[in-house]
This record gives C-alpha cells, structure tokens and sequence, in this order.
C-alpha cells in the first residue's frame, strides 16, 4: 500500500484546531508523527490520499457522525491496565472503608475509562472493600470513544492482563471465555454503567454526589487552563466528603474552595468539604 505524504505544517495545524476544539485534546508538534499516522491509517481504509481531502469530508458531518467517532477512537490512547496506580487505589479502599454505613449507596466515577480496565478496577475494589458492610455501589464509567465503550461493556480481556492480577482476584471476578481471554463476571459488569460523555460538556452530565471521582492520565492531554475548567466541574459533582483522585503532576497549580489536598505523597488527591 502506497505511503502518504507528510503532513505539511498547515494541514498540520488545521487538525490541531479541529481536535482541540471539538474535544479539547491538545496534539503537540512532539506528537505530529502520532497524528499523522492515525489519520493516515483511517486514510487508507477510505481510500484517500490526501489530508485535506479527508478534514473537508469529516467537518463536513458533526462531532456525533460516525467517521468522526470512528476518527476520535485512533487518536484517543487507549493502553491502560487494571490497577494502573496501587496507591490511587489504596487511598479509595481507604475512602470507602470510611464511608461504608450500612444502607448507604456509595457512587463512583471512572472519567476517561478508556476499555475499561479503570471502572472494573474501582468494582472489584469497592466489592472486596464494601462486601459484608450492608453498602450498595454503582460505578459510572465515561469516555468520548464509542467504540472503547462498547468493548468495555463485554469486560473480556486478553489473559496477559488478567494475568496481571492476583490469582484470587482473577479467580473471583473473571470466567474463561475463550483460548486466551476472560470475561468479567456478570456480577459485576451490572455495576457499572457505561456513557460517552465529551469532558468539554461535563456541564451537561447528570452526574451528582458522587462519592468518588476517579480521573486520571486524561487531563495530560488537555492545555493547563481546560484542565482547571474540567476540575472545577468535576468538583461541582462530589457529595460533601467525596474524593476526587487525578494523576501525580497533571496540575500543579489549581486549587477549589469547597475542596481541600489529601495529604497523601504518593497520590494527588483532594476532598470536598463538608459544610457545619
């Protein structure tokens, strides 16, 4: 198959425009060659060879059309793996061990749960934590790529992740489900519910009184002003002692007058002040 040109800097420059704009993901000269050849490769499944061709064709249709999502899913980077940050996670069993009363319905947010590895994490987590407390949870998982959404909803995962559990945890949560992969028990795929939702829009999402907000390695994507914007809607949506957990070093600078830092080195974390 023949190879597409590079990008010259004003073809370059148009994507940059049209994918900060429509879902604020800021693409850097460092990751031109990223861009490049993920457009290229959705060029080369239409048949197209030239860039500009293909940009008319996709701001022809709306952020909701199908070549666009199909387009959003290529750039969004979807490598991630259950439990990707020990520490984040020790801190929400912490929060939730606090938190457990029984009759209490504990609600949990995964943003940018990519194919799910995230969400699933928080769930079985919440289950081992909140198991023998009389507490229910739910867990809503979010992401702007339909088609990482749709794969997280089957939970079935290639056996080297699985493999990266532990053997009890692999044992409880997860069912063979052909040679080489495994499937999230029923269980507790029914405790997570599954959304697109476009972080630029949070101030459209239902979401309220979460208990927990679980948001890391996104806002890495986003330039510093939109990360504060989308933290300051996030923290519009935690119930009074609610968490709020990011990723270390993806704001430095940004603080809320309702939320106060957990005092945590090895996480980056802040709670949401309880009035009286």
């Amino acid at each position: 198959m023949q190879s597409l040109p590079d990008m010259d800097q004003h073809q370059f420059a148009q994507w940059q425009a049209l994918l900060e704009n429509r879902t604020g993901m800021r693409i850097t000269e460092q990751r031109k060659v990223f861009l490049q050849t993920s457009v290229g490769m959705r060029m080369r499944e239409l048949g197209l060879s030239d860039y500009q061709n293909y940009y008319d064709q996709v701001i022809e249709h709306p952020p909701g059309g199908m070549e666009w999502v199909l387009l959003v899913d290529r750039l969004t980077v979807q490598e991630t793996s259950f439990f990707r940050h020990p520490a984040s996670f020790e801190l929400v069993r912490d929060h939730l061990s606090q938190q457990a009363t029984k009759g209490k319905t504990i609600e949990l947010w995964s943003v940018g749960c990519s194919t799910g590895e995230e969400p699933y994490s928080l769930a079985m987590l919440a289950q081992d934590t909140l198991s023998d407390t009389g507490c229910y949870f739910g867990i809503t998982a979010t992401d702007i790529s339909v088609p990482a959404l749709a794969k997280a909803r089957q939970g079935i995962f290639s056996e080297r992740k699985v493999e990266a559990l532990s053997r009890e945890r692999a044992a409880q949560y997860f069912t063979l489900h052909e040679k080489g992969q495994y499937q999230v028990i029923a269980e507790l795929r029914d405790r997570v519910c599954f959304s697109q939702v476009n972080v630029l829009e949070l101030g459209k999402t239902p979401m309220y009184g979460m208990d927990v907000i679980y948001c890391q390695n996104l806002l890495i994507y986003f330039r510093r002003w939109r990360r504060k914007e989308i933290l300051n809607r996030l923290a519009e949506r935690l119930a009074p002692g609610g968490i709020l957990v990011v990723g270390l070093g993806e704001v430095v600078d940004w603080c809320h007058p309702d939320l106060e830092p957990v005092e945590d080195n090895a996480t980056l974390a802040f709670r949401k002040r309880v009035s009286g």
